[in-house]
């Protein structure tokens, strides 16, 4: 005899099994259909953001440009001169240039003021072009020894460290340009004044004498002195 309860019981846990099934079919083709669409949103969007990122960069390097250097390829040599120059001393030098136009009363209308910090090497020593073989005479076991004048061969700026640090400029007043070029022209007077001042030349002849006496002293003479005058 059929047993219809069992029956009916198998039939409801069939289609529970199969809706169970759709409901996890139906799931998966709503993911796949949502992946798909935001895949689909993210490729159009991405060109959109590409080009608002190279407009954004186009419209930067436009306000804030970036100097191009071009070196012309013809140079030209005027001289070629040899040196022998004996450098015995640097110095580093730091100094501050103020260069100013119309100063005065109505200065915030016509004024052109710059402040520049201005960093420089200085270097001195011998040049020993100047020096010839009636400088060096022998007296018994000593060398005496008349050194030609020291002198300051180079005083530069150092354009890495060397910046304007304030400028202020007349309401009436466009920048001069070349006020930046004076200042620094000045600097590099300023800063050669001020390492003789100091006194880099006379360090710069102990320096070569110090040196020159282990020099001669090692080619066999026993006493070195060195002279202001020939004898």
């Amino acid at each position: 005899m059929v047993n219809y309860a069992n029956l009916h019981y198998n039939e409801s846990m069939n289609k529970k099994i199969v809706q169970i099934i759709l409901v996890i079919l139906l799931i998966a083709l709503v993911w796949f259909a949502l992946r798909s669409i935001n895949t689909g949103i993210s490729n159009a969007i991405n060109p959109l953001q590409q080009a608002n990122n190279s407009f954004s960069t186009q419209i930067s390097e436009l306000l804030h440009p970036t100097p191009t250097i071009i070196p012309d390829p013809v140079t030209i040599i005027h001289e070629i001169r040899s040196l022998a120059r004996l450098e015995t001393i640097q110095y580093t030098v730091e100094k501050v240039i103020t260069a100013e136009i119309n100063q005065g009363p109505f200065a915030f209308l016509f004024e052109d003021r710059l402040l520049l910090v201005a960093h420089g090497t200085v270097i001195a020593g011998i040049d020993l072009e100047r020096f010839v073989p009636e400088n060096l005479w022998l007296d018994g076991s000593v060398l005496y020894v008349r050194l030609p004048a020291a002198e300051v061969f180079i005083a530069t700026l150092d354009n890495e460290k060397t910046y304007v640090y304030e400028r202020d400029t007349g309401i009436l007043r466009k920048p001069n340009t070349d006020l930046e070029t004076l200042a620094r022209q000045t600097a590099e007077i300023e800063i050669r004044k001020a390492a003789i001042e100091d006194g880099i030349l006379n360090i710069a002849r102990q320096n070569a004498e110090t040196y020159l006496t282990r020099l001669f002293i090692a080619l066999g003479y026993k006493d070195v002195i060195f002279v202001d005058q020939l004898p």
